[in-house]
């Protein structure tokens, strides 16, 4: 056999062992492996390790809020029933085949109004959370970083907020700027202000003790760069699973306030309004008040558990 056909055959194969001898040290048995990457049994059986490693509550967390998401985005690919006009023919029909969540006193398909729902609850949530991230983080960052003055000023503002019932302060929001789901948002959204500017002001305190901050001061750096590229970075992630825990709070709240009469006005499918409607007819026809619900709980269930995760990584 030509020295050609042993290097083919040396090509081949996966692995090659040589003698190498170290002085002292004896000959030693190396293996060294080739060019040619993993065997596909070894992708197999590390796509397989990293399958079990994966949380299976993670990956349904995930999977509700996509979902979720999607009746948000695009509900026209999940049901073709109109979420605001009903049969009357066809009303209080218990879950069939063809209405999966049953219908409502005025024949309107529940799956329609729940997928359609999703978005007026998920942007009220969006926007609940952005004004209690934007302006909480930056009365936390002003605490946190401005002095000892700013500091004293900005908390006591806080405490307020703190002593004030979330529920009085959202309907004192709402009184002052009319009922809505935006409003009603922008009420929870004033409600979670108090508690990112406590975690910001938190983190920051922690960040600018750390010794490169202190290194970084020391060497003259100004206080708005090291602000920017050091302190900020280095404290906004708990700041973002606070927000990704808000998401389900917020949930809750902006569907609280509608089963109160405070959000969306009917026949507007919002899900505190739907849970709302179905009541009193709750002991004839569940599904109207429990479908919705675990579709809100499961929501809110979700968002907690990929809160959890991201505090975790």
């Amino acid at each position: 056999m030509s020295t050609a056909d042993l290097a083919g055959r040396a090509g081949t194969t996966d692995t090659a062992t040589s003698d190498v001898a170290t002085p002292g040290v004896g000959r030693v048995v190396t293996r060294t492996r080739q060019a040619g990457g993993h065997p596909p049994t070894g992708r197999l059986r590390g796509a397989w390790a990293r399958l079990r490693r994966t949380d299976a509550t993670l990956v349904l967390a995930v999977g509700v809020v996509a979902v979720v998401l999607a009746w948000a985005l695009v509900p026209a690919l999940f049901t073709s029933h109109d979420p605001v006009v009903g049969v009357p023919a066809d009303k209080l029909q218990a879950p069939s085949a063809a209405h999966p969540f049953g219908t409502d006193a005025l024949g309107r398909d529940l799956l329609a109004r729940v997928v359609h729902g999703a978005g007026e609850s998920l942007t009220g949530a969006v926007v609940a959370v952005g004004v209690g991230l934007v302006v909480g983080t930056a009365l936390g960052v002003l605490a946190g970083s401005a002095g000892r003055i700013a500091d004293d000023v900005v908390m006591r503002v806080v405490d307020v907020l703190l002593a004030v019932p979330a529920l009085l302060l959202m309907l004192s929001v709402l009184i002052l700027l009319g009922f809505g789901t935006t409003n009603a948002a922008i009420a929870v959204g004033v409600s979670s202000v108090a508690s990112f500017a406590r975690l910001s002001r938190s983190e920051v305190v922690r960040v600018r003790r750390s010794d490169y901050v202190e290194a970084a001061f020391a060497g003259g750096a100004r206080f708005l760069p090291v602000l920017w590229r050091h302190v900020l970075p280095n404290s906004v992630g708990a700041v973002v699973s606070l927000a990704a825990l808000q998401v389900g709070t917020a949930v809750i709240a902006i569907s609280t306030l509608g089963f109160l009469g405070y959000g969306a006005p009917p026949p507007t499918p919002e899900w505190g309004l739907l849970i709302a409607e179905g009541r009193n007819y709750i002991a004839t026809s569940w599904w109207l008040t429990t479908l919705p619900g675990l579709v809100l709980v499961a929501v809110v269930l979700s968002a907690n558990r990929i809160s959890i995760a991201l505090r975790r990584s």
